[in-house]
């Protein structure tokens, strides 16, 4: 198999979403690579790097039937497929504070602007619908000190932004 093909799916989340997709992949001799499945505000979205001897349209024509019976959209893309191409993250940074527009432009802007590569971004909405609070933790790689991008963070905290950042200690042997 050395065709490696993107699937990107979202829809409203609903129990069997895994099972049915990855059956019907494992059923058509398709070998799932890396994958990313998440439950975002009671959406289902999922990015699966798949193996396959046949083409984007083929893949598309399989995936139809159960999606549409799903109710889901998705999206197949060419790629290349580089399962063992990994980055270790070095730096974890965690934003918390009211949640306002913004948030996310300025800590990746300001991180990108230090030095910092951003692997995983993840975030979610806490507090109450009158308050709510945003929360946020990225992992990135930099070759800077966490002392650096705190300072260059500083200007988020003086708008009632918390803003930690780590080093990430990673056993590789």
């Amino acid at each position: 198999m050395n065709n490696w093909h993107m699937l990107t799916i979202v829809g409203e989340d609903k129990p069997g979403i895994v099972a049915k997709i990855t059956y019907t992949l494992y059923s058509n001799n398709c070998n799932l690579g890396e994958a990313s499945m998440n439950r975002l505000g009671g959406n289902f979205t999922t990015m699966l790097m798949i193996s396959s001897n046949d083409d984007k349209t083929k893949l598309h024509d399989l995936l139809a039937p159960i999606c549409e019976t799903l109710n889901l959209r998705f999206h197949i893309d060419d790629i290349q497929g580089k399962l063992h191409d990994h980055h270790v993250p070095t730096t974890l940074i965690t934003v918390s504070g009211a949640d306002r527009s913004g948030i996310v432009s300025q800590v990746t802007n300001t991180l990108f602007e230090n030095g910092l590569d951003i692997l995983n971004l993840s975030s979610d909405v806490a507090g109450t619908e009158s308050k709510p609070i945003y929360i946020m933790q990225i992992e990135g790689v930099t070759n800077k000190e966490t002392s650096d991008l705190e300072r260059a963070l500083q200007p988020l905290k003086e708008n009632n932004i918390d803003v930690s950042v780590q080093s990430i200690d990673t056993l590789v042997g």
